[in-house]
């Protein structure tokens, strides 16, 4: 607890949810979803998504000089009745295998018509992403992304953990959509809405992904050996009592009202976001492998948390 106040305290972000809602404001992202405009929200969601498996700025730069994936170029293209069996629905879509550099699919008589691989997309996987979510709009959510979360939410019965899952499950069968970006980005769209949707707002704050550097920093200061909880990184992060629970617990002792009055008093993501950014490079720069050899104890002596944190090896030597 005394450890995550101090990160918090040094690098809580005092405005994360005003830039949020500033963010989706300025993509007009509050009046898409009022208006249920699923080609403007496809597209905000799409660029969201292409932030994965690489920096932010190589992602950004990328963006700027070859543009996304657009609806109203993928539904020409299926306007246009392609010919690939893949095509015709979200259940058939999976294995598609296109590949950038080899130019290959899993249906490879059909793809020098096909629409797919015209996007000049990072890579083949993202151009699979794609298509997967452009027919999961029109297949799973019948036409109406918006309807169907908020149906998702009607229809479940537990908290907001629950109602997350009731939309992430089903969207993580996306072909080549990673679970921390789609829970980050659907925790942007939630807490973009503003709070006019509180069901949508008590969702979104309460959601949460575990990168490297949030499961690196709770080994590194001994936290995880601390409650008995020490794993690898990936799904074991989301294992009782592990690092998603250690983020949930420490929020509901930490009002997020000391940071901001605007905040909820209990607020996950902000509580996330904080350990993130004590340890980014684009954050504080502290507690990440560019500044401690993993094979080392961590020699930054004029970090705030130095005399409090264990300091443990990430990597045996």
């Amino acid at each position: 607890m005394e450890i995550i106040q101090r990160v918090c305290t040094l690098s809580g972000s005092l405005t994360l949810l005003e830039d949020i809602v500033a963010s989706a404001r300025h993509s007009g992202i509050p009046g898409a979803i009022r208006r249920h405009d699923n080609p403007r929200i496809f597209d905000w969601l799409m660029d969201s998504f292409s932030f994965q498996g690489i920096s932010d700025r190589v992602a950004r730069d990328y963006l700027a000089r070859y543009g996304n994936a657009r609806w109203v170029d993928i539904k020409a293209g299926f306007d246009s009745e392609p010919s690939c069996p893949k095509l015709r629905s979200y259940w058939l879509f999976s294995d598609c295998r296109y590949d950038k550099g080899s130019f290959s699919c899993h249906e490879p008589d059909h793809i020098d018509n096909c629409a797919l691989p015209r996007h000049r997309l990072r890579n083949g996987r993202l151009n699979q992403l794609a298509y997967s979510f452009y027919l999961f709009v029109g297949d799973i959510a019948q036409g109406d992304l918006i309807g169907w979360i908020d149906q998702q939410f009607a229809a479940c019965a537990g908290g907001s953990g629950a109602m997350a899952e009731a939309i992430v499950g089903p969207l993580r069968g996306i072909t080549g959509l990673s679970d921390k970006i789609l829970t980050m980005t659907l925790s942007q769209l939630l807490l973009g809405a503003g709070r006019a949707r509180p069901r949508w707002f008590a969702v979104g704050k309460d959601m949460i992904a575990i990168d490297t550097l949030v499961h690196n920093f709770f080994h590194r200061t001994g936290i995880l050996d601390r409650l008995g909880t020490a794993h690898a990184y990936g799904p074991a992060c989301y294992a009782p009592g592990n690092c998603a629970d250690i983020l949930r617990t420490t929020s509901q002792h930490i009002d997020a009202r000391q940071f901001n009055a605007a905040y909820p008093t209990n607020f996950p993501r902000f509580i996330q976001h904080a350990v993130w950014r004590y340890c980014a490079a684009d954050g504080l720069n502290l507690c990440n492998g560019n500044r401690i050899d993993d094979k080392k104890r961590c020699q930054i002596t004029y970090c705030s948390l130095f005399q409090k944190c264990d300091r443990k090896r990430l990597k045996p030597q």
